[in-house]
């Protein structure tokens, strides 16, 4: 019935990521709405934007997306388009649109090499800076999980210029809306070298 899939796990396993991943909306209803109200033109049909300076969504947690779409109509993010798209989308619109993108296949990560450096900082960060493993929050290969009540977004495969551009939007505080400030203060920390390698790293997995 859904696109994304698990490999290496039961069918019954693999319902339950399924599930996790998309939320309580529905997939179906949720591309209609997302093609009526544009998000596809940006996002892509299926998710997978074609434009490295927007993000894909294909795969993504819904309650993630949602998140975000709530956090644009409060002011709590800004960015001149979607803080206008979003503001007259109701609950069932952002669930049924989170559900689409969510119940959707991403696309492979870039071929593009990634430094040791990098892969260190993701998966063991650097306790000196205290900047914690991007691992323990984002997950292994960074495919996003949930805990404690807090979704944290895959990030594994998506396009470098974005993440690249999110992680000093982090640094600068132009965005902080992450739990607790987190991502504001571990970005703070990243050097701009270690920023375009983190972001070269995370697009190739």
């Amino acid at each position: 019935m859904f696109a994304l899939l698990v490999s290496g796990k039961s069918v019954a396993a693999e319902d339950d990521v399924i599930m996790q991943r998309i939320g309580s909306g529905d997939p179906a209803t949720g591309r209609e709405t997302s093609e009526s109200e544009r998000c596809q033109e940006c996002h892509g049909q299926d998710g997978n934007s074609d434009d490295g300076r927007i993000p894909s969504h294909a795969g993504q947690y819904a309650g993630y997306l949602i998140k975000q779409l709530r956090d644009f109509q409060s002011g709590a993010r800004k960015h001149p388009v979607m803080s206008v798209i979003a503001e007259d989308l109701s609950e069932a619109d952002m669930a049924d649109i989170a559900a689409y993108f969510a119940s959707q296949k991403r696309r492979q990560g870039s071929s593009e090499a990634g430094s040791v450096a990098a892969s260190n900082l993701f998966s063991s960060g650097d306790q000196v800076r205290a900047i914690e493993a991007c691992a323990n929050c984002h997950g292994e290969g960074g495919k996003g999980r949930s805990a404690d009540n807090v979704i944290y977004p895959a990030i594994g495969g998506q396009h470098k210029t974005y993440l690249s551009v999110q992680l000093v939007n982090w640094k600068l505080g132009e965005r902080s809306n992450s739990p607790d400030g987190v991502m504001n203060r571990i970005a703070k920390a990243l050097t701009d070298d270690e920023i375009e390698a983190l972001s070269t790293y995370l697009s190739g997995l």
